[in-house]
């Protein structure tokens, strides 16, 4: 699972998330849809030319009605709308569904993230991502646990590979992610999270 940001997750860049996420700002999902689309442009020279499926990590069906939107797909559909290559993803926001509400990430260690997030993703249309490659899109990259378990099961079910592209990342990470393998074997390989300047952001 290859990984890339647009930036760290502090200052103007976490004010911006969350003025979406917990204010409602609506319109700051433009901004950082040019930033999710700076990120993306990152992965595009190793992406597929042909068809890439574009996923929003999904929030579950209560969260989304607390909130009445899901941050994810708002920003992935204001990155598309600016991207040069938009022809060659298709987003499908409602591939991939979270089947339980789990409890809040933070203060969890890694281990727990993990425990804590498994078996919350399913895959509900696999046809739409048998035998392509998907590009899963988020607002934040913590610690990995959220993306790799969407990773997980849209391989098993026959994702040929999974990409990963978010606004903000909270730690520089030079280490080892997941490389989800086929059935529920998960193979290590070493990955980045990188990140382009926030002094490009724009209205920040």
């Amino acid at each position: 699972m290859r990984a890339t940001a647009y930036g760290s997750y502090e200052g103007g860049l976490r004010e911006l998330v969350h003025l979406l996420k917990y204010g409602g700002v609506r319109p700051a999902a433009n901004v950082l849809g040019r930033m999710l689309a700076e990120a993306i442009a990152k992965l595009e020279p190793e992406l597929p030319s042909d068809f890439v499926v574009l996923i929003p990590v999904p929030l579950h069906r209560t969260k989304l009605r607390q909130r009445g939107f899901n941050q994810a797909e708002l920003i992935a559909r204001a990155a598309l709308k600016i991207n040069p290559s938009r022809d060659r993803y298709r987003l499908c926001a409602g591939v991939l569904e979270r089947k339980r509400d789990t409890t809040s990430q933070t203060g969890l260690t890694s281990h727990q993230r993990r425990e804590n997030l498994r078996g919350a993703f399913g895959v509900v249309q696999a046809e739409a991502v048998k035998g392509y490659e998907v590009l899963v899109v988020d607002d934040v990259y913590t610690t990995g646990a959220t993306v790799s378990e969407c990773a997980r099961v849209l391989r098993r079910a026959g994702a040929t590979r999974v990409w990963v592209a978010t606004v903000a990342r909270t730690l520089k990470i030079s280490a080892q992610h997941a490389e989800i393998g086929s059935g529920s074997e998960i193979e290590i390989e070493q990955g980045i999270v990188e990140a382009v300047p926030l002094a490009r952001a724009v209205g920040i």
